[in-house]
């Protein structure tokens, strides 16, 4: 039995939605995404684990679709939720072994949107002249304000769901023109778990920022 013999039951249409199959793929992307986002505005360790899942679920389908930055995306993804999985673990610092949540620093936002701009760009000369990609533009702006998510989750940065916001705002029409109407779902789905993980954080913050400040310092 190969590879192949395996996967392709995963490829295989499930449902029908708006006269377009839906496979396994998609249905199982679509449930593990919606857990993993879900897990991630209660901070719950989960997040990482089931994310994964998630990730390869998404190599399939993209990569299937034609999306080839968003499936190459997925295994970068695969090694960010490793590092992820081990900060929120060991990144606390002295005397604590969970990461709090915290403001995005000048100097990260910096190197942030200059990384992001330059992956935009750089991919986009990529999907245009070595696949043969309908939406290369669009494919790498999503592939760079992932990631530039993506870090700013591991490292437990509030404005990291602003990032998320602005990739679902994309991915929803993008996914949408793509024929996966159940992963533009699925994203539309994101976005709402997005606003809800940004209000669970700012709280949050907000609170260790009273609890801070009210820390009493014996003169």
């Amino acid at each position: 039995m190969t590879l192949a013999d395996i996967l392709d039951p995963l490829q295989q249409p499930l449902v029908t939605v708006l006269d377009t199959p839906v496979s396994w793929t998609e249905v199982l992307g679509f449930g593990s995404g919606a857990l993993c986002v879900w897990l991630v505005a209660r901070q719950h360790l989960a997040n990482w684990p089931i994310g994964i899942a998630n990730n390869l679920f998404f190599i399939l389908l993209f990569a299937q679709s034609g999306l080839y930055a968003d499936a190459g995306l997925q295994i970068v993804f695969i090694a960010l939720a490793a590092y992820g999985w081990w900060t929120w673990t060991h990144g606390g610092g002295p005397g604590t072994s969970v990461l709090p949540v915290r403001s995005t620093t000048r100097t990260e936002w910096a190197w942030l949107l200059a990384a992001g701009a330059a992956g935009t760009l750089g991919l986009t000369l990529l999907l245009s002249r070595a696949t043969d990609s309908t939406v290369p533009f669009w494919d790498a702006l999503t592939t760079s304000l992932s990631l530039m998510a993506t870090y700013g989750q591991c490292r437990k940065r509030v404005e990291s769901w602003w990032l998320w916001i602005a990739a679902d705002v994309v991915y929803i029409p993008l996914y949408a023109y793509k024929e996966l109407y159940l992963t533009s779902l699925l994203y539309l789905g994101f976005l709402t778990l997005c606003l809800i993980g940004l209000r669970n954080w700012s709280r949050y913050l907000e609170l260790e920022r009273g609890r801070r400040a009210a820390v009493v310092v014996p003169a």
